[in-house]
Formats: structure tokens, C-alpha cells, sequence
């Protein structure tokens, strides 16, 4: 008896771990294959949301809803396109709204005040006002400015970014090699200014800003720069752009250019509000260089992608754990099963060789008696 009570344990062990495994393995499932994804930004963001999606399929279309409550259509498209690619099915007249809200944004009137804003302040938000601020950039206008701006904090001993200065030299020096390679420095060009904008706009991430700043400090010689801003005037931009462009060091720029050829492959990719939401999540370069995997390989998608993971669309962050957690769990209910079993085929042999010792021992006693009968018998 006490061995079929430890056999029926043993038994109703496995049922329940086999009951808690079939429920954990799609959970474990999809948290190994996010595991083995780490590396790959597009392949780990589609995995991640098709998860979120079936634990909310009306997610999409209430990040649509919102985007274009926040005046943000081109977020709002960025959605759609990512409802068609996991098939989620949308409601017409939403789509229809995201369109139209799409075209009214990129009328030519708007189109163009957008550009003269960027032209003038210097901030970009979008790919028109982008266009103008690059515009200004590239005739020399914006490097001076905040160079010459900055400088003058620097020169009086005030406080200064850094960062913008930096920026504005390297930026100098690469407009000249944009104008010698007939444009083959643009992304590079492109992601410089708006690296600068989002410091200005306070849309650079804290870790990121951290890195560029003290990669801008080595790209500038500062006392060349000193002398050349104490000098430089906006009435005489090229003179002015010479002597600050002089005093870029151009073998201290290597990370800084692949930073913002990095930012400059995500703009042609998602354009510039992607390359914005990139350089707010990242913690560094190498954030911004998987942004940009990312962006070649999901296009239209990125902005919506990045807006739903964060920096899990990069890597893996703190959604980790609760993967770990699945996986622990899948782990611990296989090693139960496995106990489990274990247990019951212990106690099933044990039943069967007790049950075999207990007939030998009857037909042994059986024989015993027999021959005690047979001694007993009178003879004759």
C-alpha cells in the first residue's frame, strides 16, 4: 500500500508538470527565440511585437489613434505599415484619417514653411524643416552661427556646449568635403546637423550626449579655435569657416563620423523624426549603429517599432528578465517532469519486483505445507 501511494504521487507529479509545461512552452518558446535574436535589432523587434500583439491585438490601433491626437501622422503611418506586415487587420476609416492627415502634412505650403523654419532656427523635426536647416548648414550659415555663439561662451569663460561647438567645426570641415565629393559626404553632413539639433531640442539621449560631447572635445583644437572665433564675424563667412575649420582635428574624428553616418543612413531610411527617436533612446554609438540595422531592414515600421519596444528594439534591456523568468519556469517544470518520472518508474519496478517476491514466498510456503502433509501421512 505504501508503495502505491508513492506510486500515484509519483504519477500525479507528472500529469501536473506536464499539464504547467504544455502551458509555459509557448512562453519559453518565444522568450529563447528573443534570447537567440539579441543581436539582431530587426529580427529581435518583430519577434518582441508580434508577442505584444497577441497579448493585445488592438494595440496598433490605439497607437494610431494617438499619434494623430498628438499632431504626429507620419508616426501614425509608421503604425499602419506595421499592422500590414504582422496582418492585423485595421478599421477603414482609421486608415483613411492616417492618409489624409499624411497629405496634409506634406502639402507644398506646409512643405515649405517647414523648410524656411529649419533654414532659419536651425532645428529640424521632420525631413522639410531638416532640409532647410542641412540648407543653411551646408552654405556655411549654421556651423558659424553656433560656432561662433559657442566659441564666445567659451573665449569669455562662460558655460558651453561642448558638444554644439564640436559639431559645427566638424560640420565645417565635412561641408567642404560634401562640395569636393559632389555630395558624397551628405549623410554624413546630414547626420552632423541633426545630432546638433537634437542637443539643442533636448532629444539626445543622456548617455549618448555624454560620449559625443567627449568625443567633440578631441575633433577641436581649442586655442586654434580661440583665435579664430576672437576674429570671425557672420559678415565674412568664409573667412570666418576657414579659420574655425582649421582648427578641426580630423584624426581625432573617426567616431564622430561614423556617428553620424550612422544618423545619416537612419534619416534616408525612416527620415528625420526616426533618426530623432533613435538618438533620444540611444545610450551610445553603438545604440545608434543597430538603430540604423534596424531601420534599413524594417524601413517604414522603424518609427512605430521604436515607439512600442524603446530600447528593447535595440537590445535587450529589462524585458530580459521576464524572459529569464519564462525560461526558468520552462526549466524547473522539465526538471519536475523528469523527477517525476524518475519517482514513478522507481516505484513501478520496486511494485513489480515486490509483487514478485510476495509469489515466490506464497508458493514456497505452498510447498512447505504440501510436503509437511505428505510427512504426516500415516504410512502404508
Amino acid at each position: 500500500m505504501r508503495i502505491n501511494w508513492r506510486l500515484n504521487l509519483a504519477v500525479t507529479g507528472l500529469a501536473v508538470s506536464a499539464a504547467i509545461g504544455v502551458a509555459l512552452w509557448p512562453h519559453a518558446q518565444a522568450s529563447l527565440a528573443v534570447v537567440a535574436a539579441q543581436d539582431d535589432p530587426a529580427n529581435l523587434s518583430e519577434l518582441q511585437v508580434a508577442f505584444m500583439l497577441r497579448a493585445d491585438p488592438v494595440l496598433i490601433a490605439r497607437n494610431i489613434d494617438d499619434a494623430l491626437a498628438a499632431g504626429d501622422p507620419d508616426l501614425a503611418e509608421s503604425f499602419v505599415a506595421l499592422a500590414r506586415e504582422h496582418q492585423v487587420a485595421l478599421d477603414e476609416a482609421q486608415v483613411q484619417r492616417v492618409s489624409d492627415a499624411v497629405a496634409a502634412e506634406r502639402a507644398p505650403t506646409s512643405v515649405a514653411r517647414r523648410f524656411a523654419t529649419g533654414l532659419v532656427t536651425g532645428q529640424a523635426d521632420d525631413v522639410a524643416s531638416l532640409s532647410g536647416t542641412v540648407a543653411g548648414d551646408l552654405f556655411v550659415f549654421g556651423d558659424i552661427r553656433d560656432a561662433i555663439r559657442e566659441g564666445k561662451h567659451l573665449v569669455m569663460g562662460e558655460e558651453t556646449d561642448r558638444l554644439v561647438l564640436g559639431l559645427a567645426t566638424a560640420g565645417l570641415a565635412v561641408t567642404a568635403a560634401t562640395y569636393v565629393s559632389a555630395g558624397g559626404a551628405a549623410p554624413v553632413r546630414a547626420g552632423l546637423t541633426l545630432v546638433k539639433d537634437a542637443r539643442k531640442v533636448g532629444r539626445l539621449g543622456e548617455g549618448l550626449a555624454s560620449w559625443a560631447g567627449r568625443s567633440a572635445r578631441e575633433v577641436v583644437d581649442t586655442p586654434m579655435l580661440q583665435q579664430a572665433v576672437a576674429s570671425g564675424s557672420m559678415l565674412r563667412p568664409g573667412q570666418t569657416a576657414t579659420a574655425i575649420r582649421a582648427a578641426f582635428r580630423a584624426e581625432k574624428a573617426g567616431a564622430l563620423v561614423r556617428l553620424a553616418k550612422d544618423v545619416g543612413r537612419i534619416t534616408e531610411k525612416v527620415g528625420t523624426r526616426g533618426a530623432l527617436d533613435s538618438l533620444k533612446l540611444a545610450d551610445g554609438p553603438k545604440d545608434i549603429a543597430r538603430a540604423a540595422r534596424l531601420a534599413e531592414a524594417k524601413g517604414g515600421q522603424t518609427r512605430a517599432i521604436l515607439k512600442l519596444l524603446g530600447r528593447g528594439a535595440l537590445l535587450l534591456t529589462a524585458g530580459a528578465f521576464n524572459l529569464a523568468l519564462w525560461l526558468f519556469g520552462a526549466l524547473m517544470t522539465l526538471f519536475s517532469a523528469v523527477a517525476s518520472l524518475k519517482a514513478m518508474t522507481e516505484r513501478a519496478t520496486q511494485s513489480v519486483i515486490d509483487r514478485g517476491k510476495r509469489r515466490r514466498l506464497r508458493r514456497m510456503q505452498a510447498a512447505a505445507a504440501s510436503g509437511q502433509l505428505v510427512a504426516a501421512a500415516p504410512c502404508g
